[in-house]
This record gives C-alpha cells, sequence and structure tokens, in this order.
C-alpha cells in the first residue's frame, strides 16, 4: 500500500506559491470542481488550490455520468487534465468527506472550501412497489454501464424479459433507452463497461418505454439526444397519434421555444415517416405520455419481483403564462414490463455541519455563498464556504452549465477576498495543503495524487486497445487502487 506522506512530496509547490498563498480546497472533481479550480487559479495568482475526491478517478459525470457513445463530449477531460498539472494546484482522490475529513476540519485547515461533489443519490417516487426487484435508478444503471466502482456488482437483469418502462423523458432517460436498444456491435467500439458490454449482447430486452406525465411539446429533453435515438437503425418508433395534438396553450409554448419547437417536429416526423407496425424481431421504442407512475405491480410468478407499472393518465392544466403542470385524471392503466428504471433526477447528500435544503436538495446559497441560516430574513453566510454545480443549483444542464456557475461562485469568493471578509487571510495563514495531508497521514488515508489516476489511465487505455476500444475501464476498487498504487 502506498501512502503518500506530507513531508515528501510538497517541497515543489510550496516553493511555487508565496509565503502567505490563498488556501482553496474543492471538495468533487467533477466540471463544476474542475472549472472552479481553473477559474480561481487564473483569477488569484498567490492561490494553491486542492481538489479531493472519494473516488481514485478524477472528472465525475465526464467519466460515469455521460453515454459511452458520446466520446466527443468526454475531450474536456484534457482541459481539466491541464488544471490538476497545474504548479499551484493539486488532485487528491479516496479521500472521503465525512469519513477521511469532517467539513469542520477542512474549514479550519483551509480559507475557502467550495463543495461540488455533486448529487449521487436518487429522488424517490414514493408510490407503492417501489422496492420490488427490477427496479433501478436511471443513475445505478448509468453507473453500472460505464463501469462506477460503486455499481459494478447491480447486475440488472436483461434476460428475463423483453420489456423494459422507463419513467422519464430527460437526457438520461433516453440515454439509458438507447443503450438497451442501439446493436451492440456498435456500443463495443466505445469505453463501455466490459461487464455492462457482455450483458447487453445477452440481452433479451427489445421493447423500451418512455413515460412522460407531460406532452411531447414539454418533452425534456435536447434535440441531439432525440435525434441519435431515433436514429437508431432498424427501431421502430410508436407515439400515440393524438398525443401529437396541440392545443392553443401548447401553440404559445412552441412559439415562444425553438428548442420545444425542434423536439415536436422530431417527434411528429418520427410517426408519420415510420412503419405502422414493428416487423417481426424488430426492436421498439414507444413514447408515452400524459401518464404518470401510480404503483408498481408485483409478479405472480417471481415473488417480490416487478411485473409491470400501473399508470394513471394526466392532463394538464396551466398554472402560469407558458407553464403548464400534469394532473392526474383517476383514470389507470397498466403496462406491463420485467424491468423498470426511474429516471426522476438525482439527489444531493449532505454531510455533518453543512445547512442544507432537503425539499430542494441544494445547499442554501446566494450566489454560491452558503447560507448559515435560512430560517430568518437576515440570510447570514457561512464565512470562507461555497458551493458549486448540482450542490448549488440542483442536478439540471449540461457540462458548460457548471462554467457559469463557477464563473459565479468564483465572483463571490473574489469579492469576500477583497473586502477582508475571509479574517484568517489577514491572520496567521492556515495550514492548508500541508495540514490535509499530514492529518491524512495520521489517520493512515491512502492519498492518491493525479499521478495515480494517470497510472489508471494508461492501463485502461492499454487494455482498450487491445479490443479496438478508447479504453478498458477498471470498474472495481479493487483494480484501481491497485494499479494506482503500481
Amino acid at each position: 500500500m502506498v501512502i503518500y506522506r506530507a513531508s515528501s512530496w510538497l517541497s515543489r509547490a510550496f516553493s511555487t506559491v508565496s509565503s502567505h498563498p490563498l488556501r482553496v480546497c474543492i471538495v468533487g472533481s467533477g466540471p463544476a470542481g474542475f472549472y472552479t479550480a481553473e477559474k480561481m487559479l487564473k483569477a488569484h495568482q498567490e492561490a494553491q488550490v486542492d481538489i479531493v475526491d472519494r473516488l481514485p478517478t478524477p472528472f465525475g459525470l465526464v467519466r460515469s455520468g455521460v453515454a459511452p457513445d458520446h466520446p466527443e463530449t468526454k475531450v474536456v477531460v484534457n482541459q481539466f487534465s491541464r488544471v490538476a498539472q497545474h504548479e499551484r494546484c493539486s488532485f487528491f482522490g479516496n479521500v472521503f468527506l465525512g469519513s477521511s475529513i469532517s467539513l469542520c476540519e477542512l474549514r479550519k485547515l483551509y480559507d475557502v472550501v467550495v463543495l461540488a461533489y455533486g448529487a449521487e443519490s436518487d429522488r424517490v417516487l414514493g408510490i407503492p412497489g417501489e422496492d420490488l426487484a427490477g427496479i433501478y435508478s436511471a443513475r445505478e444503471f448509468v453507473w453500472w454501464y460505464n463501469g462506477h466502482p460503486d455499481c459494478v456488482g447491480l447486475n440488472p437483469d436483461l434476460k428475463s424479459t423483453d420489456t423494459a418502462v422507463i419513467l422519464g423523458q430527460g437526457n438520461v432517460a433516453l440515454d439509458v433507452a438507447r443503450i438497451l436498444l442501439r446493436p451492440t456491435a456498435e456500443l463495443a467500439t466505445t469505453d463501455i463497461a466490459s461487464h455492462a458490454l457482455a450483458a447487453l449482447k445477452e440481452s433479451n430486452i427489445r421493447k423500451v418505454y418512455l413515460v412522460g406525465r407531460r406532452g411531447p411539446v414539454q418533452a425534456a429533453c435536447t434535440t441531439k439526444e432525440l435525434r441519435e435515438l431515433l436514429g437508431i437503425r432498424d427501431l421502430y418508433v410508436h407515439i400515440q397519434k393524438e398525443d401529437l395534438h396541440k392545443t392553443p396553450v401548447d401553440e404559445e409554448e412552441l412559439k415562444n421555444n425553438r428548442i420545444q419547437r425542434r423536439i415536436y417536429e422530431l417527434l411528429s416526423k418520427a410517426v408519420t415517416t415510420g412503419p405502422s407496425h414493428p416487423s417481426p424481431g424488430q426492436r421498439e421504442l414507444h413514447f408515452v405520455f400524459f401518464r404518470k407512475p401510480d404503483r408498481f405491480l408485483q409478479s405472480h410468478e417471481r415473488i417480490s419481483h416487478v411485473a409491470g407499472v400501473r399508470l394513471e393518465k394526466t392532463s394538464l392544466h396551466g398554472v402560469e403564462p407558458g407553464k403548464q403542470i400534469a394532473v392526474g385524471t383517476k383514470q389507470f392503466e397498466d403496462l406491463g414490463c420485467g424491468m423498470a428504471l426511474k429516471s426522476i433526477g438525482y439527489k444531493s447528500k449532505p454531510v455533518d455541519g453543512l445547512p442544507f435544503d432537503n425539499q430542494q436538495g441544494i445547499v442554501p446559497n446566494i450566489k454560491g455563498r452558503v447560507l448559515s441560516d435560512t430560517s430568518t430574513d437576515s440570510q447570514l453566510v457561512e464565512e470562507g464556504l461555497y458551493v458549486c454545480g448540482w450542490l448549488k443549483r440542483g442536478p439540471s444542464g449540461i457540462i458548460g452549465t457548471n462554467l457559469y456557475c463557477a464563473e459565479e461562485t468564483v465572483a463571490s469568493i473574489s469579492e469576500d477576498v477583497e473586502q477582508g471578509l475571509l479574517k484568517s487571510t489577514s491572520r496567521s495563514p492556515k495550514p492548508g495543503r500541508e495540514g490535509l495531508l499530514q492529518l491524512l497521514d495520521d489517520r493512515n488515508v491512502r492519498v492518491l495524487p493525479f499521478t495515480a489516476w494517470e497510472k489508471i489511465d494508461s492501463e485502461e487505455r492499454r487494455r482498450g486497445s487491445i479490443n479496438n476500444k478508447p479504453r478498458e475501464k477498471l470498474a472495481t476498487w479493487e483494480e484501481l487502487l491497485k494499479v494506482a498504487g503500481e
């Protein structure tokens, strides 16, 4: 086991910064974390930035969330790697906030702590049968096929059924549908995890239903994702024609939103240009609009296993100009399936010492400054504590959204530095990186620097080249830690 000690590898880093640098710790190495680090390094020439993450691998959702057949989206890791290799920046993997070190301890060690650890849990529907076997969150399924070490053992049963129901119609739902329906020969040349590719090759799933509460006018996906899904080779696409009917309110929505207009056009074209019935053995994609889940149905043959979803029909009611919500009509229908995936949103987890809004699943903040007390109108902020990314604004947006989010948070930090609100910068300096590594050393925490990730990266690429893939991901904690220490 390799343990990196504070005294053995910090001399170079400390020689490049002033004697009293602004010491910054960013928790989370996804897009929000790296964009924040990049902006901090540019905005403060004396800043020393440390990025910590619980995984041995950096890049967050770029690695574990972006679909394997979207390699162009992952190019941003080259930019993030340059940030990690900056002389005033360090990456420390395998450091768990809460168990390796507490938030309170980090705040004592650093002038600025930015929490950007995203959303690693799931929203729940809160309906009967949600705990039945065969029901998964879309996050778990995405992590499974992307080789995240926490979900390598998910082992979704793709053999015992020919039908999967996906609740939700956002980009993640469309990603999952595409992975289930796309020919595996096309996935074989991507960086999809080998265990997922093997399972998909033996999959019996031929029908996928995408269920949404509202209509095609309000579909929550982007045109790129929809176009890719509809473009799968030899795929039968079905939408009820009556679901494409537009009300005057719908027309008004479309008039004011070019993206929604394009999505509606793509869905309409898929119905009018495709065959009226699937051919034998053809894979099928069904868009089910104006339905919300009421309960999961249990199988009679397989105890405690899902056999379907009871859906309640909905109608749209306008609540404000340009916004309609789905309301149940008390009319129900059953949709049979042997597998169900909930794509209803990711959810952030709180940690001790962090104000948290459980209802919204975010940290209460003003432009990234963490609010200490939301029960009053005073809006007191926590000194030196900030948020960025999904923890700040909720699980929405694309990778680039985090760039603007980081700019706002860093602007708040800069204002606070200029106004002398980060008191410790004018008193005796905080220990920062040296103090962090000493504390982790005392606790025998194995800290993995960016060079450890480079070993993992090199080995994954080597294994991938054997199978004509960009990389073969190491998908277990054991493998990752072993290669990182070699």
